[in-house]
């Protein structure tokens, strides 16, 4: 069961609420959308606006992501350049 900020007793985990940058709550496995171009460091190539990123994984820290394109494996983005698709 999820339960904001609260630790778990199955897990002892704590689960944080990851928003996009509309206030959208996000979870595993959602699609996003990209609202700015980005500039992806060590790849020498540029996200375009618009670009959909499947298949998301939350991290520890509410304010990225995990995710991957076409172009770039192994991608974290911060939620406040996504909104959810």
């Amino acid at each position: 069961m999820r339960q904001a900020g609260r630790l778990l007793p199955a897990t002892q985990e704590t689960i944080v609420d990851v928003k996009d940058s509309n206030g959208n709550l996000l979870a595993d496995g959602d699609s996003v959308v990209l609202t700015k171009d980005l500039k992806v460091k060590g790849a020498n190539t540029t996200l375009k606006r618009g670009t959909v990123i499947k298949n998301i994984r939350l991290t520890a820290d509410e304010e990225e992501i995990e995710g991957r394109t076409d172009k770039v494996k192994g991608l974290v983005l911060k939620t406040c350049f996504v909104k959810k698709a």
